[in-house]
This record gives C-alpha cells, structure tokens and sequence, in this order.
C-alpha cells in the first residue's frame, strides 16, 4: 500500500498536506511534464571543470556497513548535549538578530581562544558554514582564476573540488616521510609563481600523516621566503588519538598562514560551524568572498555551538570521542590483518578517521587492480568504501582506498574486511 501512495504521488496524482491528510489533485492541478529541452542551447557548450564530488556523501542502505564516509557516527556524538543547546538557543532572542558577517563576537574569541596559540586576536577570526564553505571561500579571495594552487598529492577531494571550480591550476607535490619536503616546494614556488599552498599538517585527509616539529618549521620558510599563503586545514583537531600537535598556525608570526578548524565531525553534522584565521588584508578579501557567498552564518546555529563546547561537559566529551576512536581504529587494523592480509595499512595513523590501505597491484589472474572497480563492486556486496583515486590531484600513485573507522561499528569490521577480500579474489 506505502508503494502504491508513493508512486502516485510521485506522479502528480495525490498530495499530501502534514496534519490535514492526502487529497487528490483536480484534473486542472495535475502538472503536465516540464519540457527542459531548451536549456541545452540555453546552456551552451559544457565547459568540464574536472571538479569532483567525492564518494563521502555518498547515500546508502542502512544495512550496507558504511566505510566510506567523513563523519563520526550519532552515537559517537554529544547528540544530548547539542539537543540541550540548541533548545536553550531557540529561547535565546540573540539567536533571532542578525550577526555580524564575521560571526557572534564570544563564538569567534572561544576559536582563538582554543588555538592556544599568542598573536591571534578575534579580530582575526570569520565564522563559516563548515570547513567547505571556509575553503571555497579562501581559494578565491586569495588566488583569481589560472593562477597555481600548491596541494600535497593526495589530499582531500573537498579541496580539490573548490581549488577547480574557483579556476586555479593545481600543482601537485608528493609527501615525502609525510609531508612536502621543503627542496620539492621550493622548487615548485618558483617555477609556478604560486603564491597559495593547501596543507593538512595533522592527521591528513586521507593518508593520516602527521609533520614533524622540523617539516613544519622548513615548510614555513620556504612559504615565507616565497611570499606565499600557506592555508592550514585543520580538519582533526579535536580527533587525535596517539597524539595531539599544535596547528602550524601556532608558530606562524608573519601572517602567512591562514588557518581552518570545522567543528561539525566532533559537535554534529547539524551544526555546520568553522572558523577561518586569517591576518591583514587577506583576512578582509576572505571576509568580502564569505558575505557574498553566504551573507553571515545562522546565528541560531553559532548560538547553540558557543552554547556546547563552552561547557564543562565538552571536554568530557572530545576525551570519550578520542577513546573511541582508538578502539574503532585498531579493531578495523585488526579485522584487516585477519581477514583481508593483501590489503595493505602501511602506517597507523594517530589521529583522524581513517585508513589509508594500498591494494594489491594485480588480480590473481594478472589484470591491474582497479579501485573504482572494486569500490564498485564491494558496494554491490554490502560494504561501501572510498577509491584512492579521487583523492589524487593527479594521476594516482598506486591503487589505494580510504576506510573511515568512524561511522559503522567494529562490530562489523571482520564482515566488512572478508566482504573486501572476497572482492578482490574474484
């Protein structure tokens, strides 16, 4: 019967007003097919951007053990907590009165505040919709179309993705012991002109590499040398496990480093809340990139995270998260180790929520291995995971794939890991 209703519906036959009932439409009211034919010479020719949607957003069954994603869980979430705040913001008449287009004033002290870092001031720091929007943004205060981006390779799809739709050229340097060395950024510098580098310096989206105290110093002055930006992602800070290094941000004097933190994979995936930090009249461009875009953030949303994590209960909750975390992480490296051996996890990462393995070169009967392929086909069997390819600036160096320990549960992590094996038997 649900079938039925649904597919008349969806024909234009019924509707269904909540809390008064379904009806039938008239004759007069039933929509006749829109034809769109016209938006094709409207349009133009497609100008392909090479820009990307990454399989993180992809939407599965619930039965389907979701290795794929870029979020925790709800159950890893304070979900009462936010819950809580977000009531008291609703009865809060601040939360109803437009904010300033760099955001509630105590929301953006708390991130400069949590940086832990001297020389960052509130003045310095612009509130998001999330790290996307804080990326997106940047990108194109800071560069204009044609001109170079500097990412490591690989690195996050999301900034691929935006780097691509603003018009920039993507120069691609590979991480050497986990991070660019400074001799190949050097070099790149100079022969592209860039003035703007993309890095993730903690827990790395998707290969988990954390830089030492001594890339990151090199890094920095090469960058300075250069007079280029160096925009920081730090999408993990509040996920480490093993280990908890300060942002690079922290040790940057001279305005070069503009520094990202989102809050939405350690608060809730509702409350889209990130803050950019940005010094000069860089900080001013991403300001004026940011309202045109968005205007300001709701200030019901930043009313309600300020509410959360200037609780005691915070820190309550990002230690049980970081326990968490842990145990789901070594859980996945063992059901790997046991049922999927060919799958290779060359470093544990001490932080994030991920895996970064490398799959055999060949098939058993000689064919290369394909991550697309197997992502394809291990969808089909019940386990969605994430093909290395799309974290790749350029062409990928090996067939890899990204295995996030955050959303199902290790309960389901040997099933996942035979599922993966079978797969990559046949």
């Amino acid at each position: 019967m649900q079938r039925a209703v649904t597919q008349v519906v969806a024909e234009g036959l019924i509707e269904t007003r909540p809390g008064l009932g379904t009806f039938v439409r008239t004759r007069d009211a039933v929509a006749a097919p829109v034809d769109v034919g016209w938006q094709t010479t409207a349009l133009g020719p497609w100008r392909a951007s090479g820009v990307r949607i990454g399989t993180t957003l992809r939407q599965v069954t619930p039965d389907t053990i979701a290795l794929h994603g870029g979020y925790p869980g709800p159950d890893l979430m304070p979900m009462r907590e936010v819950r809580a705040a977000v009531s008291r913001a609703a009865k809060n008449a601040d939360a109803f009165v437009r904010p300033p287009v760099a955001g509630v004033p105590e929301l953006r002290q708390w991130f400069v505040t949590d940086l832990g870092a001297d020389g960052w001031f509130d003045a310095d720091t612009l509130i998001t919709s999330g790290g996307q929007a804080a990326l997106s943004a940047t990108f194109r205060a800071l560069a204009a179309a044609g001109d170079t981006i500097v990412m490591e390779s690989p690195t996050y799809w999301g900034a691929i993705a935006a780097a691509r739709q603003a018009g920039l050229v993507i120069a691609p340097i590979t991480r050497t012991d986990g991070a660019p060395a400074a001799v190949d950024l050097d070099h790149t510098l100079a022969a592209t002109g860039a003035r703007l580098v993309y890095v993730q310096p903690n827990f790395a989206n998707p290969t988990g590499d954390v830089w030492s105290t001594r890339q990151r110093t090199e890094v920095l002055e090469v960058a300075t040398a250069h007079g280029a930006f160096v925009v920081e992602d730090d999408w993990a800070h509040d996920l480490g496990i093993d280990s908890h290094p300060l942002p690079l941000a922290a040790a940057d004097s001279g305005g070069h480093v503009v520094y990202i933190r989102s809050l939405t994979k350690s608060l809730s995936l509702t409350l889209r809340v990130a803050a950019v930090l940005a010094r000069g009249p860089a900080r001013r461009r991403i300001e004026e990139a940011l309202a045109v875009s968005d205007l300001y953030v709701s200030p019901l949303l930043q009313t309600a995270t300020l509410d959360v994590v200037s609780r005691p209960g915070w820190r309550t909750h990002l230690q049980r998260l970081q326990r968490d975390l842990r145990i789901r992480r070594d859980a996945l490296l063992a059901a790997l180790a046991a049922e999927a051996p060919m799958i290779r996890v060359t470093a544990t990462p001490p932080g994030g929520l991920n895996l970064w393995a490398q799959l055999p070169e060949r098939h058993p009967d000689g064919r290369m291995t394909d991550p697309d392929v197997v992502t394809a086909q291990a969808l089909a069997a019940g386990v969605s995971i994430s093909a290395g390819s799309e974290w790749f600036p350029a062409e990928p160096t090996g067939p890899h794939i990204r295995l996030n320990f955050g959303a199902a549960g290790p309960d389901r992590y040997p099933e996942a890991a035979r599922t993966l094996a079978e797969v990559l038997a046949r």
